[in-house]
């Protein structure tokens, strides 16, 4: 089944996304939302080289918050592992020789993203009283990978 086909809405969000982004909204709606960025709205950083290395920094800085145990364990090497791919992936795309180079790397991306969301809601649920923080990090995970999707979509 090509991408077209799978496509369900306006937006262009495959069945699976829109699932699975409703899902995700439900776990983390808290009726707050409170972002990592620490400039104010007019100085916020636009570079996704920048933004997606602060996010990575982030991410580092709340694994080494995360209490250590067989289960947390098995989920902080790939949370990290994923987060950092984000930045460092889209650091390769924007180095790519071709657009069909470029827009391959642009999905990985996305899905390094995506995967990131998962595995903090993953650490929320080994670690509740983790939520607060791991909330403001899959928010602004959420972020780039709408931002990837949408690149990737227009291809």
């Amino acid at each position: 089944m090509n991408d077209k086909a799978r496509m369900s809405n306006d937006e262009g969000m495959t069945k699976s996304e829109r699932k699975t982004y409703d899902s995700e909204e439900a776990f983390w709606d808290d009726g707050n939302a409170p972002m990592i960025r620490e400039e104010a709205s007019e100085n916020r950083v636009y570079d996704l080289e920048e933004r997606t290395a602060r996010f990575g920094e982030a991410v580092i800085d709340f694994a080494k918050a995360i209490p250590q145990d067989s289960v947390t364990n098995r989920i902080i090497s790939p949370l990290v592992g994923a987060a950092t791919s984000v930045g460092a992936n889209y650091v390769e795309a924007d180095d790519a020789v071709s657009k069909k180079e470029f827009l391959k790397i642009i999905g990985t991306c996305r899905k390094e993203a995506r995967e990131t969301k998962h595995f903090l809601r993953m650490i929320v649920k080994a670690v509740p009283e983790l939520k607060p923080r791991a909330r403001t990090l899959w928010l602004e995970a959420k972020e780039p990978h709408l931002i990837f999707s949408k690149i990737w979509r227009n291809k």
